[in-house]
């Protein structure tokens, strides 16, 4: 993907990952501090519109113009509610609306992120029901397909610009190593950021509609891992992207497409151990309750 200057900013902690603020458009005079200025007062309210409707209209801009741009989380609904003057329904069901629309996908517990909007003319691409984990590693087989072939483009195609949006991904995602959520959505840009450097428009299109349901830590609770655990995994997971990415910059497409493959099944192998020892726990917990013994 092709770099350009980012309009939102952007604010990271060890305890919290990179949150898009609302970036505000250029004030009319020195003392204005409006988030946006086509809305009066920075706050909803158009006498012929409902407040959920211009909300959509507000974030929907943002989204289409990348002030927020796809991978990055959107700001907290208290901070939406802060700046647009509304209530907390409206922000969900703004939310829900822009889901709808595919801008933006939800995941409870991790956050609401932007998507790639930037897709019209391409395949459509329902989206996924991951309920469970056969699902789970049906995706990871397919995605060890159709990465594979990606990267291996992508080593061939790529630009110095897309090049540094992998790189950036990749600084992003070692920064928030000991929170397992974190990684979430600089693991997203990653991979995004392969798909737009194939130069074929059908490879981010697939991976924006999949949207973060390619990242199994959306769909596997980790809770039952201690940090030292989850701070491994996640170490090994940086590596491998390492390894992509080294292949990618030195434009070596086999090494590119073997790496790409090698973390996808590797992936997929790693999914496959936790679901299978987070059934365990499950089992021995239910045989262990109150009032019965572990035979």
């Amino acid at each position: 993907m092709t770099s350009t200057s980012v309009t939102a900013n952007t604010t990271c902690t060890s305890y919290h990952p990179c949150v898009s603020e609302l970036p505000p458009t250029a004030p009319a005079s020195p003392t204005a501090t409006e988030p946006d200025a086509a809305l009066t007062g920075g706050r909803l309210g158009h006498p012929s519109k409902g407040l959920t409707h211009e909300l959509v209209e507000a974030l929907g801009t943002r989204l289409r113009e990348r002030a927020i741009k796809p991978g990055d989380k959107l700001p907290s609904e208290s901070r939406i509610m802060e700046t647009f003057g509304v209530s907390r329904s409206v922000v969900r069901e703004a939310l829900s609306r822009l889901q709808a629309a595919g801008l933006v996908q939800t995941h409870h517990g991790v956050g609401t992120f932007a998507l790639d909007s930037h897709s019209d003319g391409g395949f459509k691409l329902a989206g996924p029901s991951i309920d469970n984990a056969a699902d789970m590693l049906d995706l990871l087989e397919l995605r060890t397909s159709i990465e594979s072939s990606a990267a291996s483009l992508a080593a061939r195609r790529r630009t110095e610009d897309q090049l540094r949006e992998m790189r950036s991904a990749l600084d992003d995602f070692a920064q928030h190593l000991a929170v397992l959520g974190e990684t979430v959505a600089p693991d997203f840009r990653f991979h995004l950021a392969i798909s737009q450097a194939t130069g074929n428009r059908y490879y981010p299109d697939l991976m924006s509609q999949l949207g973060l349901t390619v990242i199994p830590r959306t769909r596997v609770s980790s809770s039952w891992l201690d940090v030292e655990r989850r701070t491994q995994h996640l170490q090994k997971v940086h590596q491998e992207h390492q390894d992509i990415y080294a292949a990618i910059e030195r434009r070596d497409a086999d090494a590119a497409r073997a790496a790409m493959q090698i973390h996808l099944v590797n992936s997929r192998e790693r999914q496959r151990l936790a679901h299978a020892q987070r059934a365990a726990g499950d089992l021995i917990d239910s045989v262990t309750a109150p009032g019965r013994e572990l035979r």
